[in-house]
């Protein structure tokens, strides 16, 4: 918006917290954020809302920005007949949801940027994505869309109210999914086993064609086929696995994987990184190197928290939301190579040694990708060593050199900005990935950072009565959570708490669990609402099903009642997660690429679980060893484990699976149970190892 002297004033949304709406402030456009402002002029002005959704990483929301939402005469006409609202997606998943539901209804799409039209009572009537500035690509003009609904809702009311009508009923049905009475067993599991197998790509591993997402939770679910003996489940894992971290969509410099791969064979990324992605992913590789033990999966892991670590957490210890694709106002900037570039530095001044290197980075003097170079690793080292007449063990040495000297120069590039805003729910993926990778490879420093973070978390995002919210930023908290938020808190909580065994993180699940429950849970129908019972009331409340590049709340919730019920025998916690599952139960065996996360909840399900206690003193060595015959010796995703010291009466009292237990002949011990009928206690980890990999599998 311009001042009287043609200065650029800032619109409404100078006042918010998320960056994506920061972005936006000194757009000529009137934005206002969503609230009741914006819906009570609407009304009173009898004009229709405009309401754009995307998010901060978002490229073709900054392409949107720059061609409509900065031209004067876009804007123009944009406050003279429309309330226009922004929202951040990452801050309000829940209006993301309903108008997606919508734009999927009316076209068969979807995607962001969102750009939905509604009633001022926010019911929408017409709603697409991305629209360019002139007619493009059998896409209308932006602006002659903008003129053609104004001048609808002055001519034709009656046909727009009945069109928001229609689309209200399809959201509505979406949001309305009946529970399944069929029986929750190993057969959903075979079934969504076979379906993945249909869609695999045998040639570059993943599943389907381009564009290909890494789809950290149906590999998770591979994984714990594997250990149901579903054969090629290991080698689908294995062959995805391999061929993402050799890929461009790893950054092979920085560490860490950008969003998708444009190709099938995972080489030109999408180059947005993610929080989310890269915390599921490396707590699927850690997982990884437990089934198989090779080094290359920890490596795969380490990098990427690395990067977490180095380029995601705030001073305060919480982590960001993202990494923008764009630096200097193009795509992809900070990460590509130009040939003489990438052979100057990886050379050291030696041509022909950085020659080779760029040969194993599959670098080419006319570039890889749009005349420069995205790096990966199509071929091993060997074979390009072979073909150059190289010792294989000095090339690879010599790549390792290189690429730290590659890290060293980008340092010195514009960097992609970052969303610094720190969600609940992302910041519960990445504290978990944390835990188990610091439990698993023994590294302090990874528990240090989830233990930060989630103290951070628990306490800055938490107001009035403890209510947990769903972003902070800059000493700023924006918003109610959502049932995600208080399920992936609550599966983290319980992660740091099976890694340092402290009752205090036991006891924040089990407190998260119970908001969950109460502010969430459908108790007619089954499964939980995105939105709390606390909430604003939308057009529609919505529930959250597929598990799209988070779980969703009813599949993470599904997940860490399971476990709590485990811990506590608590009926209630079962129940409540059954519900959820029974929803997606269809969907499950049928499209399981849509249900990754409430297949590995399912599998929990069917288990058989171990549920083990420990009695010893935690810092001894006799207890370590059993509590690493459990969590660190394999990987055993359906077991939940219990610590307490002989006379840590207070963990007896608040986790039902210790009560009645005590040490054997004063040495450490371990009861192990399977729906709470245990075995004989032992001793020894190699009596403990016998229970685990017993009859249970």
């Amino acid at each position: 918006m311009m001042g009287p002297m043609g200065e650029r004033r800032p619109n409404r949304l100078i006042h918010e917290t998320s960056p994506y709406l920061l972005q936006h402030a000194y757009n000529p456009v009137d934005w206002y954020p969503w609230g009741e402002e914006a819906l009570e002029r609407a009304r009173r002005e009898d004009k229709p809302l405009l309401v754009s959704i995307g998010y901060a990483a978002c490229h073709w929301c900054h392409v949107m920005e720059r061609e409509s939402f900065e031209d004067p005469e876009t804007a123009r006409i944009m406050n003279e007949h429309f309330v226009c609202v922004k929202v951040d997606r990452e801050e309000r998943p829940d209006l993301d949801a309903i108008y997606m539901d919508a734009v999927q209804a009316m076209t068969g799409g979807g995607g962001w940027p969102l750009t939905a039209f509604c009633t001022p009572d926010g019911v929408p009537f017409y709603a697409g994505t991305y629209f360019p500035p002139e007619d493009r690509h059998g896409l209308p003009a932006f602006r002659k869309v903008l003129l053609a609904i104004a001048e609808a809702w002055r001519e034709r009311r009656e046909e727009v109210l009945a069109q928001g009508g229609r689309v209200l009923q399809a959201v509505e049905r979406a949001a309305r999914v009946g529970s399944s009475d069929a029986a929750l067993g190993e057969e959903v599991l075979r079934d969504a086993f076979e379906q993945l197998r249909k869609t695999f790509d045998r040639r570059a591993g993943g599943f389907g064609g381009a564009p290909k997402f890494p789809q950290p939770m149906t590999l998770g679910f591979l994984l714990r086929c594997h250990l149901r003996g579903m054969p090629d489940a290991l080698e689908m894992l294995t062959l995805t696995l391999d061929r993402m971290a050799a890929g461009g969509i790893f950054d092979q410099v920085g560490g860490g994987f950008h969003r998708y791969s444009v190709d099938a064979a995972w080489h030109v990324p999408h180059f947005e990184k993610m929080l989310y992605d890269n915390a599921q992913l490396a707590r699927l590789y850690v997982r990884a190197w437990q089934v198989t033990g090779e080094a290359r999966y920890r490596r795969v892991a380490e990098r990427t928290l690395d990067f977490l670590l180095r380029e995601l957490r705030g001073p305060e210890g919480g982590f960001w939301s993202s990494l923008d694709a764009d630096s200097e106002g193009e795509e992809g900037r900070f990460y590509v190579w130009p040939y003489e570039e990438l052979v100057e530095v990886a050379g050291g001044g030696d041509r022909e040694l950085g020659e080779a290197v760029a040969a194993c980075l599959g670098a080419s003097p006319g570039g890889n990708w749009e005349g420069t170079n995205v790096l990966w690793r199509p071929v091993p080292t060997a074979a390009v060593a072979a073909e150059l007449g190289r010792d294989p063990g000095d090339l690879e040495r010599a790549v390792e050199g290189a690429l730290a000297r590659l890290a060293a120069r980008r340092e010195g590039r514009v960097r992609p900005a970052a969303d610094d805003k720190v969600l609940a729910g992302w910041n519960g993926l990445a504290i978990s990935a944390l835990a188990e990778a610091g439990r698993a490879f023994g590294e302090p420093r990874y528990v240090e950072a989830a233990v930060r973070a989630a103290g951070f978390v628990l306490e800055e995002l938490r107001g009035a009565g403890g209510r947990l919210h769903r972003a902070w930023r800059q000493g700023r908290r924006s918003g109610p959570a959502f049932a995600d938020d208080h399920a992936l808190l609550a599966e983290a909580c319980l992660a740091l708490y099976g890694t340092t065994f402290e009752l205090r993180w036991f006891e924040e699940a089990r407190r998260l669990a119970e908001e969950l429950l109460r502010l969430f849970h459908d108790e007619e129908a089954g499964g939980f609402f995105q939105t709390g019972a606390d909430q604003e009331r939308l057009v529609v409340r919505p529930k959250e099903l597929l598990d799209n590049a988070v779980p969703s709340g009813n599949s993470a919730a599904a997940d860490v009642l399971l476990r709590l019920a485990l811990l506590t025998g608590e009926e209630r916690y079962e129940r409540a997660a059954l519900g959820a599952l029974r929803l997606v139960r269809e969907g499950m065996a049928r499209a399981p690429a849509a249900f990754g996360h409430a297949l590995q909840a399912l599998d929990l399900w069917v288990g058989p679980a171990h549920e083990v206690a420990i009695v010893g003193d935690p810092a001894a060595p006799d207890t370590r060893a059993l509590v690493e015959e459990v969590t660190v010796r394999r990987f055993l995703p359906n077991a939940v484990v219990a610590l307490a010291a002989p006379d840590d009466e207070a963990a007896r009292r608040r986790i039902p699976l210790l009560e009645g237990r005590a040490p054997v002949d004063g040495r450490a011990t371990a009861y192990v149970c399977r729906r709470f009928v245990c075995e004989l206690p032992v001793t020894e980890p190699a009596a403990l190892a016998a229970q685990l990999t017993g009859p249970s599998r």
